[in-house]
């Protein structure tokens, strides 16, 4: 714009997106090539919370064993040592996962299953974080 121009009063901006219902909500789809910033995981970040919040009370004594904990919390003790297992992820991985940035490897239903121990092993698995 010159100075001699006139500022337009109203600016109309069109966005193309389409919204789809799945599964009793509505989301927005953008057109092909576009990428929206990801988003944290919801799923992801609350088993990473419960794990974190499990593995304190189990440190402090609170509770003398997993079964124990497990039972208070109403359930399986399976399902919490899988759960638990989540704290010995690589400081990196758990950070991207809290900041949405994790790769399409990490999922809760990967992380589920047995992972190596070792951080860099992790890495090389979970890579994209």
């Amino acid at each position: 714009m010159t100075s001699a121009s006139p500022i337009p009063k109203t600016m109309t901006l069109h966005v193309p997106f389409r919204v789809v219902k799945r599964g009793g909500r509505k989301e927005m789809h953008l057109p092909d090539g576009v990428r929206p910033d990801r988003k944290a995981d919801n799923t992801l970040v609350k088993a990473l919370a419960r794990a974190f919040r499990w593995k304190r009370m189990l440190e402090s004594g609170e509770f003398a064993t997993i079964a124990e904990l497990a039972e208070r919390e109403g359930i399986a003790t399976s399902y919490m040592t899988r759960i638990l297992r989540l704290t010995q992820l690589e400081p990196g991985i758990i950070e991207a996962v809290l900041d949405g940035r994790q790769g399409d490897a990490v999922t809760l239903a990967r992380l589920m299953d047995p992972f190596p121990i070792s951080w860099i092993e992790q890495k090389n698995i979970f890579s994209g974080t």
